[in-house]
């Protein structure tokens, strides 16, 4: 006998308690979510069909070349976020600023802020490699019913109410947190329904994985280096695989199923880090710690990291938690 397997819309209604706020706003937001994300999911899908490939000819805030689905992901996020009148405004990644948005309700005034990387890791769509969404969701902290100000977006990752992120590989999965644990739904593109099929996601406390862009070895600190030559030791259980797509959710995901460790460190280069602590970061170390796993700079708690700016960059160290805390070991003992 086939067990019919609860849908994302089935699992938000049954946990809808957990979540100590209003629960039917977040459960519109994560809806929206769902729904922009089917149709990002419908275009990278068929990439390779049409002319959506390759760069815009346009530079993000960032100074990147923005890839046509970025732009077209970003716009499908904010229209869909904008349309269904849940938020009172959206950062995005590929935006300079953050977008306020009135409520059409004046009984119902939105309370919750959107931080979102539209396609993150998009330069690998060229090569059919699996790229993502990453999202975080925060309550305002100015007054109900007035514009949105840069303190609402400029909160610790502490203060997240919900993060999740998408990604798009040979299944399309959808996985986030309220706070409450971490689940994963498998998209059904047969029938457009998100699948509950990794319930309780936990990162293994030790894994055999680390994955840093070696090719930057000489411009990271000496901890980073000296952890990095430890995985690659001949002793107990090492040396360790090496495994780096250059898309943070696919590597992410990968080591919270396997057990393993991201790290992006800074460098010459990169002297703050180079992923973004508002749309990267904060999201990411929020599903590790619901996890069991840890995040940090290798120094701080990502999450305790108060934000200054919209696009700030800091070091990035995220996986098992006991391959992370031997990382701050070896960055507390060897430093810059």
């Amino acid at each position: 006998m086939t067990v019919q397997k609860q849908t994302l819309g089935e699992f938000i209604i049954e946990n809808q308690s957990s979540f100590k706020y209003s629960s039917g706003e977040l459960s519109r937001l994560i809806n929206s979510i769902r729904l922009a994300a089917k149709i990002v999911n419908h275009e990278v899908n068929k990439a390779g069909l049409v002319d959506i490939l390759g760069a815009a000819g346009d530079t993000n805030i960032q100074g990147e070349d923005q890839q046509k689905l970025d732009v077209y992901a970003n716009e499908k996020f904010i229209q869909t976020l904008t349309k269904r009148n849940i938020v009172c405004g959206i950062a995005s990644e590929e935006e300079d600023s953050f977008i306020t948005i009135n409520s059409q309700d004046e009984n119902n005034q939105n309370k919750y802020v959107v931080l979102i990387d539209p396609l993150d890791g998009s330069s690998n769509i060229d090569v059919n490699v699996s790229v993502g969404t990453i999202f975080s969701i925060y309550r305002r902290v100015t007054p109900v019913g007035t514009p949105v100000q840069i303190e609402d977006f400029l909160q610790k990752g502490s203060e997240q109410v919900a993060a999740g992120y998408v990604v798009y590989g040979t299944s399309t999965m959808l996985v986030y947190t309220t706070g409450h644990g971490v689940n994963g739904f498998t998209l059904n593109p047969a029938i457009g329904s998100f699948y509950l099929s990794h319930p309780n996601m936990s990162f293994p406390e030790d894994g055999n994985i680390y994955s840093v862009n070696e090719g930057n070895y000489l411009d990271f600190p000496l901890g980073i280096k000296k952890y990095i030559k430890y995985c690659q030791e001949e002793e107990d259980d090492r040396p360790y695989t090496s495994r780096y797509i250059g898309s943070l959710v696919s590597d992410f995901h990968r080591n919270m199923i396997k057990g393993g460790i991201y790290m992006y460190p800074k460098g010459s280069r990169n002297p703050n880090g180079k992923l973004r602590l508002l749309y990267e970061c904060n999201p990411m170390a929020f599903i590790a710690e619901q996890a069991n796993g840890k995040s940090s700079d290798g120094y701080t708690r990502t999450m305790d990291v108060e934000p200054t700016e919209l696009h700030q960059r800091v070091p990035f160290v995220c996986g098992s938690k006991n391959m992370v805390e031997k990382v701050e070991q070896y960055m507390r003992e060897f430093g810059e």
